[in-house]
């Protein structure tokens, strides 16, 4: 037997085993969904408060299994308003947001456990520039990155519930740069 078809066999082997492994993902994964997500990020003059609804799209191409668990990845669309404690007044302000995060996550058990743990990085934009009494940012447009951890439940796995935090900054373009923090849970239901 020549060494390029044994190396071509081992190949096919390694593949044949790569694909078996990264089908045993949760079956959610692959779903089209759509989620409410709430949040706040703690400040000592008062919250911001948000309220997110968005639309997750798995990439049709499944990354391959890493041992123990199952990577897939899928992209989050989304629109959010903040309310926010205005500078010197007793009311609060409001701020529309759109963005999208590329997230990968990772199962537990070969892609089998209805536990998850995720990462994400993505871009926003708001309709205004953001400023509360301890913050100002110096752009409307803000760089997103988000870690969670969640579980899914129903007879297809196709409701989720989900606790995330994510960060919002300029990373440096232009200053001021104070960044935000929010902690929020989700709520998303899989077609």
């Amino acid at each position: 037997m020549s060494n390029s078809s044994s190396c071509s066999k081992a190949l096919l082997c390694t593949g044949c085993l790569l694909f078996s492994v990264a089908a045993v993902a949760h079956p959610a994964d692959q779903a089209l969904g759509v989620y409410l997500e709430g949040g706040e990020a703690p400040h000592t003059e008062g919250n911001t408060s948000s309220v997110t609804a968005g639309i997750v799209v798995p990439w049709s191409h499944r990354e391959p299994a890493v041992p123990p668990g199952a990577l897939t990845f899928y992209w989050d669309f989304f629109l959010s308003t903040w309310r926010a404690p205005v500078p010197s007044r007793l009311e609060k302000d409001s701020y529309t947001q759109a963005g999208v995060i590329a997230n990968w996550r990772w199962r537990f058990d070969q892609g089998a456990s209805p536990w998850f743990v995720e990462a994400g990085v993505g871009g926003t934009v708001m309709d205004s520039i953001y400023r509360t009494a301890s913050r100002e940012f110096s752009t409307t447009f803000q760089f997103t990155e988000q870690v969670g951890v969640g579980r899914n439940f129903g007879a297809q796995g196709e409701h989720e519930l989900s606790f995330r935090v994510q960060h919002f900054s300029n990373a440096g373009i232009k200053e001021p740069n104070p960044g935000e923090n929010f902690y929020r849970v989700r709520y998303l239901y899989r077609f």
